[in-house]
């Protein structure tokens, strides 16, 4: 501790569960593995944002779910809860959309201090890579974070 590193897990089951009392910055289940950890099937925001609270409970910092087509909630440290839609756009192969959000969502709050623009961020460029067959290049992000209106993030859950 103390030398201002942050972590940031995107792993599944008892790897994720495991870290969470070291605090991570950043864990990124998609809905599908949240449930699993919870023996549950997860279909509401809500739900997914009350289970993402009770690993936030158990130390996680941030909870970013991913849910495919239908977006993303984030359940921020300072207890912002923030739920969209993915931004428009033909997806074309879905390998490394997750780990391109988390970059996203990191370049977003490092640039920024804002949980609101890392989590615009994340949905921007995880939806990027996957309108393309391989990563997204910088231009193809900045394209869809132009399109992709603020507007479009609403508190979720409250």
């Amino acid at each position: 501790g103390g030398k201002g590193i942050r972590i940031v897990v995107d792993a599944t089951g008892d790897l994720l569960t495991n870290v969470l009392p070291f605090r991570p910055f950043l864990i990124k289940p998609n809905d599908f593995e949240l449930g699993e950890i919870f023996g549950k099937t997860l279909r509401t925001p809500k739900e997914i944002a009350e289970h993402a609270r009770l690993l936030q409970a158990r130390g996680a910092q941030n909870v970013l779910i991913s849910m495919g087509k239908n977006g993303a909630v984030l359940v921020a440290e300072n207890g912002e809860v923030l739920q969209s839609a993915s931004p428009e756009g033909k997806p074309v192969n879905a390998v490394g959309a997750g780990d391109s959000m988390v970059a996203g969502f990191l370049y977003g709050f490092l640039t920024s201090g804002s949980y609101r623009e890392a989590f615009r961020m994340g949905l921007c460029t995880g939806s990027a890579t996957a309108f393309q067959p391989w990563l997204a290049t910088r231009e193809q992000i900045e394209k869809v974070a132009a399109e992709f209106s603020p507007d479009e993030i609403t508190s979720c859950c409250l």
